[in-house]
């Protein structure tokens, strides 16, 4: 088994079903990964530990989903000298206003790049990006997931220029 190139944590279990989108993107472009719990206030001796020794043990991108407060990206960035990706995960006091500005409201000297609220797949997308700077074939897989994309929306382009919009909406169950 390969060792993880991309370290995927959270604050708390709950967020996971947003942040598994992030694995299943590092999935997709065939980056090993790996999944955790790190929570800023529950478990700070384990944040440390996790935020030093990740470049040790091989980790080069690490994607930080929190809410509320959201402190576990910003934390983990002042720790460690590899990029860190927040994710600010939606809660249900403020709709994830509160995780976002936490993230990326970040002092100057220790920068989080952050994605869109519960918006894990665009972290994955990132991570690869960052590994594809140094990696032929990631950077293949990404040029090809772009143009996948790119090829699905002519084609969706298409078909609503072919038909009526009232029926393409039908098409789409709406």
């Amino acid at each position: 088994m390969k060792k993880p190139l991309v370290g995927i944590i959270m604050g708390s279990d709950s967020d996971l079903p947003v942040m598994k989108e992030a694995a299943k993107m590092c999935e997709y472009f065939g980056i090993e990964y790996e999944v955790s719990v790190v929570s800023a206030h529950r478990t700070p001796q384990r944040l440390f530990k996790y935020s030093k020794e990740a470049d040790k043990r091989g980790i080069r991108v690490i994607i930080a989903g929190a809410g509320g407060a959201a402190h576990l990206p910003g934390m983990v960035a002042s720790i460690t000298p590899l990029p860190v990706i927040g994710v600010p995960v939606k809660t249900s006091s403020l709709e994830g206003m509160d995780s976002l500005l936490s993230i990326v409201q970040m002092p100057g000297g220790v920068p989080v790049a952050t994605v869109a609220i519960n918006n894990a797949k665009n972290a994955g997308i990132l991570a690869a990006q960052i590994l594809g700077v140094k990696d032929k074939e990631i950077r293949k897989k990404i040029k090809d997931y772009k143009k996948e994309m790119k090829e699905e929306v002519e084609k969706k382009a298409e078909k609503l220029e072919e038909i009526e919009y009232a029926e393409y909406l039908k098409l789409m169950g709406k």
